[in-house]
This record gives C-alpha cells, sequence and structure tokens, in this order.
C-alpha cells in the first residue's frame, strides 16, 4: 500500500506520528474486526474468542471476522459491527456529558455512533439522528430500529435548518465528512481519490457545517467533533478555528496511558493505527461559552394527529407499560413517542423534515394491528404477544424470507425470536405460515 507523499509531509511534526511505524502498519493492512454489545439487548456474547476495546465498557474485539450477516444476533439488533476508535465517543460523553437530555448525531449514517449514543443517553433522553444525505437515511434508520430504542428521531435536513432549533441541544456530535484518509486500510481504493485541494475542501466544508450548527447548542453545552482524517487541516485547524472564531473552549479528556491515544493541540486526541487496535481518528471536546436557551411551541405539523380512543385500545396490548406513551397516527402507520419527549418531538418534527420518530407500531386494518418490523425489534414489545423461538436453521430461512414450518405455532400474529430476542413476524393461519420479514431486509447469502 502506497500512501500519498504530501500526507505523509503534512503529518510530519504533528504530536505522536512516527513515520516509520505508520507506514509499516499500512503495508501489513491488517485492520482490527470489533464490534459493539447492545446492552439492552444483554447476555450475547459471539462465539469467537475476543478481548475487551479498553476505552468502550462494551466494545470487542474479535480474533477473526466472522460472517455478520448470516447470524441472526446481528439481525436481532444483539451488537454492532463498530470500528474500534469510533467507540472513543464513550470517553467524551461520559465525562464531559452526564445526564444530557437533548442530543444530536448530525452527520449520522450508517448509525454507529447514534446507536452508541441511544445506549449511553438512557431511555430518557432524547437522541435526534440526521442525515442529509437522503439515499443513506434508509440505511441510519434501519440500524437504530435493530438496536431497539423509543426515544429516537431520524431527521434528513441540511445544517442550515437546525438554526431553527436556537439553543435546544445539550449535545451535539458532528463526525463530519472528510477525506478518509484514517481509513486506507480499510478502504484503500480511497487513497485514489485523496490529494490536498480535497482536504481543504473537505476542512472548508467541516467549518461551515460547524458555523451552522452552533446556533442550536444550548449556552454550556458540549459539542463533539471528529473525522476519520489524519490531516491537520481537518483536525487541529477546525478546533482552533472553533475556539478563536466561534468563542468555543476545548476540554481535556482524561487518557489512560497504555490505551496509546496521543493528546494533540488544544485537547485534540489522535488515534494511530500503530499506536493502537483502530484506525485513524480525531476527535475534540468543546463547550459553548454563549448561547440562548430553547422556547418551543410543541406543535405537530400537519398530517400527525392523535390516534382516537378506540383505537388506542387496540393497539395499547402490543406495548408494555402502555401508559407511559403517547399514540399518534401518521399517514396509516400507528407509532408511539415517550410521553415525557412528546413536546421536543413535536416541535422538532415543525422544524426539520423528520423521517421516523419513536417506534412504529404498524396500521390498523379493520379490528386488527398489523405489527411493523420495528415493533418486534423493539424494547416496548409486550411479554403477552405470542412468541416462536426458533434454532438456527429456522432463523436463517426466516431471514431468507422463506416458507417455514412451525409445528404448534399459536394462530395469528406471532414474534419469531432466536435466542430471547425478536427478530419479526409471521401470522399463522390455516395450513400456511405467512412471513412478514421486510423484502429490503432480507438475506440473500446461503
Amino acid at each position: 500500500m502506497t500512501l500519498p507523499p504530501e500526507l505523509i509531509a503534512s503529518l510530519r511534526g504533528v504530536p505522536g506520528f512516527d513515520e516509520e511505524a505508520f507506514l509499516a502498519v499500512h503495508e501489513r493492512g491488517e485492520p482490527p474486526v470489533s464490534i459493539r454489545l447492545n446492552p439492552a439487548k444483554a447476555g450475547f456474547l459471539p462465539d469467537v474468542p475476543q478481548r475487551p476495546v479498553p476505552w468502550c465498557d462494551t466494545g470487542r474485539y474479535l480474533s477473526s471476522r466472522p460472517s455478520f450477516i448470516t447470524d441472526p444476533a446481528w439481525h436481532a439488533g444483539r451488537y454492532y459491527v463498530q470500528e474500534a476508535s469510533s467507540m472513543f465517543v464513550e470517553q467524551a460523553f461520559r465525562q464531559q456529558a452526564p445526564g444530557a437530555l437533548r442530543v444530536l448525531d448530525a452527520c449520522a449514517a450508517p448509525g454507529g455512533k447514534s446507536t452508541h449514543l441511544q445506549s449511553l443517553i438512557g431511555p430518557g433522553g432524547l437522541l435526534v439522528s440526521n442525515e442529509v444525505i437522503r439515499t443513506r437515511v434508509g440505511i441510519l434508520s434501519e440500524n437504530l430500529q435493530r438496536w431497539g430504542g423509543s426515544n429516537g428521531v431520524v431527521t434528513s435536513a441540511d445544517p442550515r435548518e437546525f438554526a431553527g432549533l436556537p439553543g435546544f441541544f445539550d449535545v451535539v456530535l458532528v463526525d463530519a465528512p472528510c477525506s478518509g484518509s484514517g481509513l486506507f486500510r480499510r478502504e484503500p481504493e480511497a487513497i485514489r481519490e485523496w490529494s490536498p485541494e480535497q482536504v481543504e475542501l473537505c476542512g472548508a466544508r467541516q467549518q461551515r457545517i460547524l458555523s451552522d450548527l452552533s446556533g442550536a447548542l444550548t449556552e454550556g453545552g458540549l459539542l463533539i467533533y471528529s473525522t476519520c482524517a489524519f490531516s491537520p487541516r481537518e483536525d487541529e485547524v477546525v478546533v482552533d478555528w472553533l475556539v478563536e472564531q466561534l468563542g468555543f473552549e476545548a476540554l481535556p479528556l482524561a487518557l489512560d496511558p497504555v490505551w496509546g491515544v496521543v493528546e494533540s493541540g488544544k485537547y485534540g486526541y489522535r488515534f494511530y493505527p500503530n499506536r493502537l487496535e483502530g484506525e485513524g481518528l480525531f476527535l475534540a471536546c468543546l463547550r459553548k461559552r454563549n448561547g440562548v436557551s430553547s422556547s418551543y411551541r410543541g406543535t405537530f405539523r400537519p398530517g400527525v394527529s392523535l390516534l382516537g380512543k378506540r383505537e388506542k385500545e387496540l393497539v395499547a396490548p402490543w406495548v408494555a407499560s402502555p401508559d407511559d406513551y403517547t399514540y399518534l397516527l401518521t399517514g396509516e402507520t400507528v407509532r408511539v413517542l415517550p410521553s415525557g419527549l412528546t413536546a421536543d418531538i413535536a416541535h422538532l418534527s415543525s422544524v426539520l423534515p423528520v423521517r421516523e420518530a419513536g417506534v412504529a407500531i404498524g396500521q390498523i386494518m379493520r379490528k386488527d394491528v398489523v405489527p411493523d418490523p420495528a415493533l418486534a425489534l423493539s424494547s416496548i414489545l409486550s411479554t403477552g404477544i405470542p412468541r416462536v423461538a426458533l434454532d438456527l436453521e429456522q432463523a436463517l430461512a426466516f431471514l431468507r424470507k422463506e416458507e417455514l414450518s412451525l409445528d404448534d405455532a399459536p394462530k395469528g400474529w406471532a414474534l419469531v425470536t432466536h435466542g430471547g430476542y425478536g427478530l419479526g413476524w409471521v401470522k399463522v393461519l390455516e395450513g400456511r405460515i405467512n412471513n412478514y420479514y421486510p423484502k429490503q431486509w432480507r438475506v440473500l447469502k446461503k
């Protein structure tokens, strides 16, 4: 693997850069395999030798790369396949923003950091996962649905649109679009696209995104800025600009020396693949020293209405602790939102293009509820819903959307599970079983 000479030249003199070791580790081209476990779906450990990721409580290195696509536990949202360095967001959040209530992941697809943040803030906080590129919103929504939380909102807004939410968020994470030099081991084809001109364009775009989003952060709120790039123009230079031009205060993070993370500039943190088990990453935490507190009216946009009493009586048996939620009708789909977050989500929907919110329960057809795939993966599903446990062969057949033969399955709707956690829905009829796994999710690999 031949790295761009201009990149190497730009890194000479940067804290922690060891040119010989850096080139050697890229020549070997052996990125580690890592996953992050879902604490809300506890008890799962892959059947592969593993070690902990030291800066993330639920992170694990795997000794080899299994076939994730044919693992029902992955489809059930019991873990997320994520690069280990990016899990350092946990340290930023735990050390500088414990108890945060409103969190924005501004560049969220495909969802690694969003699912992580959802675990960190717990069910009482609000997570807004935004992705401006509309073709990537689908995979973001899918991954969040698998994770199973009920306190998330997916939006597809340009950063400029967040000006309509002054002082709304306690934490804003910007994992900014970048030149990608930190991922050359994993994506060697990206080397051909790298250039000094691209780095400059990325740096300017990063500053524009941060400027657009800064007003949505409350006074005293936390900005977490990260890239998967090594270039100082996209890293320390941007942090200096945030401090000098936008009035942010850079914050220190406590590091364990054995981690191998390098402090650089005004409390920026660099991850070099020759110093630790992970890809290239830069991360900084900054406190906003000025701003406003939010005020809002809490009104849903047209087309969203509260569910009627009769319809709610049909839906409520599907939901654990049904009195803790607000029931909405959006088009033909019934959704539930945690009652304590309803006003916040209503305000968001009046300002931003909201694609998903809370948990989709399903659609009401006459006197029957047709359950949504998201409900099968959610933590709010009632334990009173009939369940059918599948072995591995049956689970893979279900995920391929094949016909199933299930002895003694109860008639009507049933949740199919593997390892105790939901995969999706079947409807058991006289003489046949209908597989309701979404076509767009089905596994094609045999």
